[in-house]
C-alpha cells in the first residue's frame, strides 16, 4: 500500500481555510433562505426552474443541473409539491418522461428569496474579490469540477 501524500503546513492552510469558509457561506445562505421559507434544496431546484423555458424542465434534466441521484430529486420533489412550490406531469413527447414546473406560489418563493440570496451571495463572496480574483476562482473551480464529476476539461472536449 501506498503511503498518502500528506498535505504540507502551506498546503494545508489553503485547505482548512476553504473547508472554513465553504462551511460559513453554507451556513449564512441556509440562514437567509430560511427566513424566506426555503432551503438550500428548495432554492436549489426553483432557480434553475425560475430560467427554464415555459413548460418547465424534464426531471432527469433537472437531476442533471442539480449534480442530484433520482432518488434525492424525486424525494425533494414529493416534499415541494407537497408545499405547492412544483408541479410534475407527464412528459407530453415521452411517456415514461416527467417534467416538473414551478406553480404560481413556486415562482412567488423564488423572487422573495432571490434578492436576498444574491446580496449575501456579494457581500459574503463576490465583493470580497477582485476581477482577476473572480476569474481564477472560476478556473479554479472548473478544474476541480472536471475531476469530482469526471467531465473532460473544456480544451479537451473541444478537440474531440
Amino acid at each position: 500500500m501506498n503511503e498518502p501524500r500528506w498535505l504540507d503546513d502551506r498546503e494545508s492552510r489553503m485547505w482548512r481555510a476553504f473547508y472554513e469558509m465553504r462551511r460559513h457561506l453554507d451556513r449564512v445562505i441556509e440562514r437567509q433562505l430560511a427566513e424566506t421559507g426555503l432551503s438550500s434544496a428548495d432554492y436549489d431546484l426553483l432557480s434553475p426552474l425560475s430560467e427554464a423555458p415555459p413548460g418547465g424542465l424534464r426531471a432527469r434534466d433537472l437531476g442533471n443541473l442539480v449534480g442530484w441521484d433520482r432518488s434525492r430529486l424525486s424525494h425533494q420533489i414529493r416534499r415541494m409539491e407537497q408545499r405547492g412550490l412544483l408541479i410534475r406531469r407527464e412528459c407530453p413527447t415521452d411517456a415514461r418522461g416527467t417534467v416538473i414546473d414551478l406553480t404560481q406560489a413556486g415562482r412567488a418563493a423564488i423572487e422573495a428569496a432571490a434578492p436576498g440570496h444574491v446580496d449575501n451571495v456579494r457581500r459574503h463572496f463576490v465583493d470580497l474579490l477582485s476581477p482577476e480574483e473572480v476569474d481564477t476562482m472560476t478556473a479554479i473551480a472548473t478544474r476541480v469540477l472536471d475531476r469530482a464529476t469526471d467531465r473532460p476539461a473544456p480544451e479537451t472536449a473541444e478537440r474531440e
